[in-house]
């Protein structure tokens, strides 16, 4: 699903350089500066060429209108 992900959202033409067979999911956990645990489940490595490349997915599913969706974004990039 990832894979599929990839190429049906990111139309650049290095999705296309990427071996997705070598798809791992990492560990997502961390502690953030103020030292709150924080868990996120959706980071992924996959090789490109050589070297690892690290994709970060963040999904955000919502059963309704969220005005502040923008803020919360930030907060989760941050």
């Amino acid at each position: 699903m990832v894979g599929d992900l990839l190429r049906g959202f990111v139309p650049d033409t290095w999705v296309k350089e990427l071996d997705l067979t070598t798809l791992e999911k990492c560990s997502g956990s961390y502690v953030s500066d103020d030292l709150r645990d924080r868990a996120d489940d959706l980071i992924w490595r996959v090789h490109w060429g050589q070297d690892w490349l690290y994709v970060y997915l963040l999904l955000e599913f919502q059963s309704t209108i969220d005005r502040w969706m923008a803020v919360r974004i930030q907060t989760y990039l941050g």
